[in-house]
């Protein structure tokens, strides 16, 4: 293992920044996108049951706020538009979680090849300690960077499930609201 983080020299520190950056985005969002803080379960039953304008709902979760903002009498594309405002929040972050995705090979890629470049100098062939330092670069920063990327891209996968599923249950609340409207 001191050998893997020896060998990718100095491209271990943004390498290093990408995995701390990722587990905390994934790990932020998946607390953040747990089920009963978006749409908790008695909130949706009640509204399907037809009791939403007794419902005293608070500001804490999505479904919160659409029917508080139902309840102030938004109704049609607007009650919609408001619904997929609020939705847009839930993907905070996930930008960076795909640039992460896509930059860490490539910061491996870019070790491999300052590697690479390292063993072909001006005169000659390279010594031996040479060639074990720039094959240890090469192959330690491309090692490093897919153990980072392909961890971060199910995780991002994952959540991005996770707010489809949220979506159509926001979709069930909203069409249930204007049910209830009629």
């Amino acid at each position: 293992m001191n050998t893997l983080i020896e060998g990718a020299g100095l491209f271990l520190w943004p390498l290093g920044f990408c995995s701390i950056l990722v587990v905390f985005l994934i790990s932020e969002r998946a607390i953040a996108l747990l089920p009963g803080r978006i749409v908790p379960l008695s909130l949706l039953q009640a509204v399907r049951k037809g009791e939403a304008r007794s419902i005293k709902a608070g500001n804490q979760t999505l479904a919160g706020r659409v029917i508080i903002f139902w309840q102030e009498g938004a109704r049609g594309e607007v009650l919609k538009s408001f619904a997929r405002s609020e939705l847009i929040k839930l993907q905070r972050g996930f930008f960076i979680i795909d640039s992460i995705v896509a930059a860490a090979p490539l910061l491996g890629l870019l070790g491999t090849v300052t590697g690479l470049a390292t063993l072909f100098p001006e005169h000659g062939l390279p010594d031996s300690q040479t060639l074990t330092r720039g094959v240890g670069l090469a192959l330690s920063t491309t090692m490093i960077g897919l153990c980072i990327a392909i961890p971060a891209l199910v995780g991002s996968n994952w959540l991005s499930r996770r707010v489809e599923i949220l979506s159509s249950q926001v979709d069930v609340l909203v069409e249930s609201l204007e049910q209830q409207s009629k």
